[in-house]
């Protein structure tokens, strides 16, 4: 997909420097012919989140849109979809959209720093994708038999666990002032969060952060108080085959309990239609195009 671009780079946001005391230096070989001396002690930057950004030309006046991802993923999840079609960043920039694309706390170009958090990293398998994004049952993996009307590309399931990353379950104030620090730098920017990306969202907006519009997708958490969000319209974009398992009937029903209750505060709460077959991934599904239209019917402009 041909996109012309006035303007493309990166930044990071957020972050701190870290003293290490302790330690001994020591002698390591980092390539074939060249070893050198290491010193784990210094100061070093961490927590910061990495992001990348891309003005389209013509740029539409409107506010840029951050694509924060989800859990164990990094902002790839945006690009290219597993299969190879444009992903919403790609059909962004194509209407005129300035985009800026989250990398964060201690995943992909954000890097992350050894013994830094408590707990160690986890991966998700394939097995694991397959089931919890709802894209077939636990029998039909090997096979890749998935859901009826499925709208993932089962098919390109080795190429979407290419982009998995190790996580930290225990980033979460990090990863929050780093999208804090995001949105104060762009100024009211809409913002669209994947899964687990909602949860330092809210809490970013909860610490002070503006955003003209907060677009969720199949989020993993609701905010502590609704009514924080009573300034900020909202989209709510959910799928299909919500009944498989109590995880997933007990995520719908909060979705609907936060919709209702952002109502109640006084905001405007859209939760388009989406048609059959979603996933918790409609970046990636087929039909992914109209999922990202339904959001933009919903923004000003």
């Amino acid at each position: 997909m041909p996109v012309t671009l006035r303007d493309f780079g990166s930044y990071t946001a957020g972050g701190r420097l870290h003293r290490v005391t302790e330690g001994e230096p020591r002698d390591i070989q980092v390539t074939r012919d060249v070893t050198l001396t290491f010193d784990p002690r210094g100061t070093f930057a961490v927590e910061h989140a990495y992001v990348q950004y891309f003005i389209p030309e013509p740029r539409r006046d409107a506010p840029p849109v951050v694509l924060l991802h989800g859990g164990g993923m990094t902002g790839t999840v945006w690009e290219t979809t597993p299969d190879g079609r444009p992903g919403w960043l790609h059909l962004l920039l194509a209407q005129g959209y300035e985009v800026h694309v989250i990398d964060n706390v201690e995943r992909g170009r954000a890097g992350f720093m050894p013994g830094l958090w408590p707990g160690e990293p986890v991966l998700r398998s394939l097995e694991d994708a397959w089931t919890l994004f709802r894209i077939g049952p636990p029998e039909g993996f090997e096979t890749r038999t998935p859901y009826p009307n499925q709208r993932f590309p089962t098919e390109a399931l080795e190429a979407l666990a290419k982009t998995f990353a190790p996580r930290w379950l225990s980033t979460g104030p990090q990863q929050a002032a780093a999208v804090k620090a995001v949105l104060d730098r762009l100024d009211a920017p809409t913002l669209i969060a994947h899964s687990q990306g909602a949860d330092p969202a809210f809490e970013a907006i909860a610490q002070g952060a503006r955003a003209s519009h907060l677009v969720l997708v199949e989020p993993s958490a609701e905010p502590a108080d609704p009514a924080a969000l009573a300034d900020i319209p909202v989209t709510l974009i959910t799928g299909d085959h919500l009944d498989i398992n109590d995880l997933w009937r007990t995520r719908a029903a909060a979705w609907a309990t936060f919709a209702a209750d952002l109502r109640a505060a006084g905001a405007t709460a859209h939760h388009p239609a989406l048609a059959p077959g979603h996933s918790h991934l409609p970046m990636h599904d087929l039909g992914h195009d109209t999922v990202l239209d339904a959001i933009l019917a919903t923004l000003p402009g």
